[in-house]
């Protein structure tokens, strides 16, 4: 059968972005008052779940030895079923337990697909158009967290839904968009075949730092910022459906934007911008005491978070195109060592002193500016840092 023109990779990754970004959003949208209106949860109850959540992110490394049995397109669609099938089933069951088994399940599949998508989109796009596609993929998942949050919005507003039908309904979209990519779009072929062995390369490091950094930071305003917004400004469900809306909004006018930045003015000054500018968010939210500022500064952040695309620029120019699918795994591995102790031992630290976990945070912006000044600013292999170069070996 001929390959109609639609049936293209970069829109197969469009379709996946939106399916996953349908149920997650949901998901996160839901959580907050979910978990403290129908199982009591505190700062720490909240902490454990977001620690249990990265579990499978720590274990992403396990994703190339699945690859000895599936192809990397099949297994991201068993990720997004798996993910869809988490989120529909959240809401039977408000209790403890029940939520730290729902999540763990739909976050195999969340960390899985997020594997799987960063090693496929690296080596479906070429060096040139990944900035400006990678944008552009924010910028679709914006526009689908848009019409979840909508939905969200009109769903408790006005329709008076309650947390299982809105998180069937969620899950059962991402399932419906998975089944239609399995049948409606070939099996792709990849440039250069994938090793299928764990593997890490010394001159990797500043990826791998870069990556662990990410991990840590991002998992703080994640985890507490949502959390304060319930907990301190008393955000209703709505009102958190309307923050990310808004969100979304500035997202989807300028995600791609920022994708073309990232491709004009370089990785080195890109990061540099995001992580001064995290530095002050940071920094602002620990001593924020208006509703209105603190949703401001949730907005800004997920636009500097935005240009975190660089980190992935940077490791397609400095690597070997064979590695994209092991050292995917690899990353996300990295990336959730943090994620999964900061959440239960912040939480801890909440319950003491909110500003004190911010104010953390505002710590390891500037370990990661640090760290981005050490890219070269025409990174490429056997030029992958400045200060720190290493031959290239295999572990």
């Amino acid at each position: 059968m001929a390959t109609k023109s639609w049936q293209t990779p970069k829109n197969l990754l469009v379709v996946m972005s939106v399916a996953m970004t349908v149920a997650f959003a949901t998901w996160m949208a839901l959580l907050n008052n979910f978990v403290i209106e129908r199982a009591s949860f505190t700062g720490a109850e909240i902490g454990m779940l977001q620690s249990i959540r990265e579990v499978p992110g720590f274990l992403a490394f396990t994703a190339v030895f699945v690859l000895l049995l599936l192809k990397e397109q099949t297994f991201a669609y068993l990720s997004l079923a798996l993910l869809g099938i988490g989120v529909a089933a959240t809401g039977y069951f408000p209790t403890v337990v029940g939520l730290y088994l729902t999540t763990f399940l739909m976050s195999v599949g969340f960390h899985y697909y997020e594997t799987i998508k960063q090693s496929l989109s690296l080596q479906w796009l070429s060096i040139e158009e990944a900035p400006a596609m990678l944008g552009k993929l924010i910028a679709v998942s914006s526009v689908a967290s848009l019409a979840a949050y909508s939905f969200l919005w009109l769903a408790e507003a006005h329709l008076g839904l309650s947390f299982k039908t809105i998180y069937l309904v969620g899950g059962g979209c991402c399932l419906a968009l998975t089944l239609f990519a399995w049948l409606g779009f070939p099996r792709f072929q990849a440039k250069t075949p994938q090793r299928k062995h764990l593997l890490m390369r010394k001159r990797y490091w500043l990826y791998y730092a870069l990556t662990f950094m990410g991990g840590a930071r991002r998992q703080i305003f994640v985890v507490f910022a949502g959390f304060l917004m319930v907990e301190k400004f008393g955000y209703s469900v709505s009102d958190i459906a309307l923050l990310y809306i808004i969100n979304h909004l500035f997202n989807w006018a300028f995600a791609g934007r920022i994708g073309k930045l990232v491709g004009r003015i370089g990785e080195r000054r890109a990061l540099t911008f995001e992580y001064c500018g995290l530095f002050c968010v940071f920094t602002a939210y620990a001593f924020v005491n208006d509703a209105t500022w603190a949703a401001g500064l949730y907005v800004l952040d997920h636009l500097f978070f935005s240009l975190a695309i660089a980190i992935k620029t940077y490791f397609q120019k400095i690597a070997d195109p064979a590695d994209m699918a092991s050292t995917a795994g690899v990353a996300f591995t990295i990336n959730h060592i943090a994620a999964v102790v900061i959440p239960a031992l912040f939480g801890l630290v909440w319950l003491v002193s909110p500003a004190a976990v911010f104010l953390m945070g505002s710590g390891m912006a500037l370990i990661s500016l640090l760290l981005a000044r050490n890219i070269p600013m025409a990174p490429s292999e056997g030029n992958e840092v400045v200060v720190g170069k290493v031959a290239a070996v295999s572990l």
